[in-house]
């Protein structure tokens, strides 16, 4: 929305001579002004007919209206929970880097944050407004709102991943069930499972717990597990639904990490018996499946040059840090040795067969000596050669990191790897084409290319590295990927 204060712009000083100068002195023009509508400028100059955005530049002259100082009002909306927790953390942050000064308070049970300039004039003003997630999609649509902070994306809107959280699933902590399956917890949310008894628990009822079927949290766990969950108890919030889970001896719930307060968390498996480890590192990765990105959401209009920069300071370092003070997992890449997790190569070894032979596993195992795996993994839209938006929002991030020199003596190489669905050399030969589609995604998005000092390379796998069961359409989604490895120069083959 971006408000602008009063501005006067006298006809006589129209048609007359400007000259606009970026904000960091790098570049001047003059030329003849036509008009100024409040956010840019139309200048004629001796390269024809310019358009300008007017907060990135300085005007003088005897054509330049007089401004009032500009003040931006912007309209966050979506759901309180993620608004007391988000909003400050990250305006906070936001301020602190372009040298501002944030002040909170609350007005109408809401979180206002301003921030104000180094003379302490207000810059900006961010409203929250708490709505389900249909209202604040539609509030950024009509253009009456200018973010929203939601669970779940939406295809016709900008969407940036703020953190993630690990679902998991929550009872009393006196409950003595030791553990739970995917394919049980699925069965218990449909309404399926009527006993903790049939779960190897004790004979006692099961009763699930939720927050309101119009909840973000709600309708995002549905989207992930591909059904309703039916509740035999609803809950207007998450710290409401946790508490009384921690309380109940015959409740059931799923709910984020961060969220689970006194109740336990039950440890999960796959349905082939894999351990699920809700740890940063899986989640980050996506190869935990039960992982809740958390969106910004924007519109498809061109926003206000502090919206564009908000969205800049999104994908730094200070950004990744404050997500994780207010709880989510950060998008920050992290690293971990290859050959460390044997989880991963206990995996490949028991899914080798008749398809995946001895020297398949061989050649994995001799690409993976002395590699780091990056925490960025790409995957793609179902049925699609588009990349979800999660590993958007990674291809961003590693391009930065790889401009900036961090991978400067290795080579990053993209590693595909398939499900187990169809034939084993289609599957190598589909996991090499999506492990190229992003080599070369990534290629065409570096700033200087010549200069990285590092080599993009490809590695194809096939179906040779599960990270959960094929039995499932969210574990087949899962093995579908492409990681990213480091590898040092020298021991890499010479490009």
């Amino acid at each position: 929305m971006a408000a602008v204060a009063a501005l006067a712009l006298a006809a006589a000083a129209m048609a007359q001579d400007v000259t606009l100068t970026s904000r960091d002195g790098t570049l001047t023009f003059s030329g003849t002004l036509e008009g100024y509508d409040g956010s840019f400028y139309r200048v004629v100059t001796e390269y024809g007919a310019m358009t300008v955005d007017g907060e990135a530049v300085i005007c003088e002259g005897p054509g330049c209206p007089d401004l009032t100082a500009r003040f931006d009002d912007l309209l966050v909306v979506g759901e309180a929970e993620s608004a007391e927790r988000l909003l400050p953390a990250l305006f906070r942050a936001f301020a602190a880097a372009r040298g501002n000064r944030m002040i909170r308070r609350v007005e109408k049970g809401a979180a206002v944050v301003t921030l104000l300039d180094v003379q302490g004039a207000p810059v900006a003003r961010v409203r929250f407004s708490a709505m389900p997630p249909e209202a604040a999609r539609q509030a950024l649509t009509d253009g009456l709102a200018d973010m929203a902070i939601l669970p779940l994306a939406d295809p016709s809107l900008n969407a940036q991943v703020l953190g993630q959280e690990a679902l998991v699933a929550a009872v009393a902590p006196d409950n003595p069930l030791p553990g739970l399956g995917t394919r049980d917890l699925a069965r218990a949310l449909a309404g399926e499972v009527a006993n903790w008894a049939e779960l190897g628990g004790p004979d006692i009822p099961l009763v699930i717990h939720a927050t309101a079927p119009e909840t973000g949290a709600r309708r995002a766990v549905e989207a992930r597990l591909g059904q309703p969950i039916v509740a035999g108890a609803e809950h207007p919030s998450l710290a409401a639904l946790a508490e009384t889970v921690a309380r109940d001896p015959y409740a059931l719930a799923i709910l984020p990490a961060g969220a689970a307060g006194a109740a336990r968390v039950l440890p999960l498996t796959d349905s082939c018996g894999f351990a699920l480890a809700a740890g940063s590192a899986a989640v980050k990765a996506g190869d935990y499946p039960l992982a809740l990105p958390v969106y910004l959401l924007t519109p498809r209009r061109r926003p206000p040059l502090i919206l564009r920069e908000f969205a800049e300071f999104l994908a730094t370092p200070a950004a990744a840090a404050a997500a994780a003070t207010a709880g989510l997992i950060d998008r920050a890449p992290g690293r971990a040795a290859l050959t460390g997790d044997g989880q991963r190569l206990a995996n490949a070894i028991r899914a080798a067969g008749p398809e995946v032979t001895v020297a398949d596993l061989q050649r994995l195992v001799t690409a993976m000596a002395g590699a780091e795996r990056l925490t960025p993994t790409f995957r793609f839209e179902g049925g699609s050669p588009d990349l979800d938006p999660a590993s958007e929002s990674h291809l961003v991030d590693l391009v930065r990191l790889i401009d900036a020199g961090i991978f400067a003596g290795q080579e990053i190489v993209f590693a595909g790897f398939s499900d187990g669905s169809g034939a084993a050399a289609a599957n190598l030969d589909l996991s090499r084409r999506r492990a190229e589609q992003v080599r070369a995604a990534v290629a065409a998005a570096l700033a200087e290319p010549d200069a990285v000092r590092t080599t993009l390379s490809v590695e194809a796998f096939g179906e040779a590295l599960p990270m959960a069961c094929d039995e499932s359409p969210l574990g087949r989604r899962i093995n579908r990927r492409v990681e990213v490895w480091l590898r040092p120069l020298a021991a890499a083959d010479p490009p």
